[in-house]
């Protein structure tokens, strides 16, 4: 199935999580970072939980020091 990711496109398994997401497809590091899936933000408890479905939006915002 496709997802959106920060405006791009990505083909994942139909049982695609968002830690599975995040760690197997993106190999991201999970440090540091929120996810919203279609405009709705998931909390890092729900991540393994949170399953994506077939055009799901997903946005993953990186926390960033800086003044």
């Amino acid at each position: 199935m496709e997802i959106t990711v920060n405006q791009q496109t990505y083909h994942v398994t139909d049982a695609c999580s968002v830690q599975h997401l995040l760690t197997d497809v993106l190999k991201t590091s999970v440090k540091g970072i929120a996810v919203a899936v279609n405009q709705a933000i998931v909390s890092k408890a729900n991540w393994e939980a949170q399953t994506l479905g077939p055009g799901d939006h997903v946005i993953i915002i990186k926390a960033t020091q800086g003044g």
